[in-house]
């Protein structure tokens, strides 16, 4: 059954395919501003490597703490990852509060599952996983969960876990998920 994990270096060979499948479908670009887009730019060259792999892995399990270094436009954030056994299946980061860039456009949560795992509820599973986390770790009662107008695929998720659309801004739908059913 799949699970929410810390990211773990046990993924890496499952990882890599999921990233190949991501920049098969284009993912990765500089208009890319998603999650998995940012990190196909700055690791994808390096990801091969285990020693390098080790290093993203840290990374992402450090940017859940306060005092880690971040850019000024980022804030705390836990990614975890949905795993099946060893096989890595998509991936969701918990944004711990919002700043202005996030209640305009990026929310506090966003997902991504792999392309050959997409249409067998494993999005909306996992979003369902992280909204509980969101409340009892970090006492986000209703969070912010946004998608792409023509993404009838993540409005679907997301209204399936309650979230009700506020409005759209800044090309984003905007909906507010409750985080207790």
């Amino acid at each position: 059954m799949p699970e929410l994990v810390e990211p773990d270096t046990r993924f890496h060979a499952s990882f890599l395919r999921a990233m190949a499948g991501f920049t098969a479908e284009g993912r990765g670009s500089v208009d890319d501003d998603s999650m998995i887009g940012r990190d196909l730019r700055t690791w994808a060259a390096s990801w091969d490597e285990p020693g390098a792999f080790a290093a993203y892995v840290d990374e992402l399990r450090a940017q859940a703490l306060a005092d880690t270094p971040r850019p000024a436009y980022m804030v705390p954030s836990t990614t975890l990852w949905w795993v099946e056994g060893e096989e890595w299946l998509g991936r969701i980061q918990l944004r711990q509060r919002l700043n202005e860039r996030l209640l305009a456009g990026g929310g506090h949560i966003g997902y991504d599952v792999a392309p050959e795992h997409r249409r067998r509820g494993h999005a909306t599973a996992m979003l369902r996983a992280m909204l509980a986390i969101a409340r009892t770790r970090h006492g986000i009662v209703s969070a912010l969960v946004t998608c792409d107008p023509d993404n009838v695929a993540s409005r679907r998720v997301i209204e399936a876990c309650g979230g009700v659309l506020e409005d759209e801004r800044d090309g984003k739908l905007r909906f507010w998920v409750p985080t207790q059913a």
